[in-house]
């Protein structure tokens, strides 16, 4: 499955709760999202606050999903092509350099 495919299947799920009506409780706005987002990728902080070794791997992973889903949708409702940003990401990070401010 690719990332449009992923999106299809977001927006299903989205639609079917009501989220996208004008009504809704949980209204699906760019920042209504990005908080969302920040919020789930804190609890995947939450994985590694007292160690590096990841205890719950099933837990991860579904904080993971909560992460693609959440930016998948941020992409979709801005209407950006997330799969041609991150190879625009990629070919831009080609060119850059780290650590060349850090002593050998």
């Amino acid at each position: 499955m690719d990332i449009a495919q992923l999106t299809d299947h977001m927006h299903a799920f989205v639609r079917a709760k009501g989220w996208y009506e004008a009504n809704s409780k949980r209204p699906q706005t760019p920042r209504n999202l990005a908080i969302s987002l920040s919020l789930e990728v804190a609890e995947i902080l939450e994985h590694f606050q007292w160690g590096e070794a990841v205890k719950d791997k099933d837990e991860l992973a579904s904080e993971l999903a909560d992460v693609t889903l959440y930016l998948l949708q941020l992409a979709s409702v801005t209407g950006i092509d997330l799969e041609q940003a991150v190879l625009d990401k990629l070919k831009v990070n080609a060119t850059r350099e780290w650590d060349t401010d850090f002593d050998s």
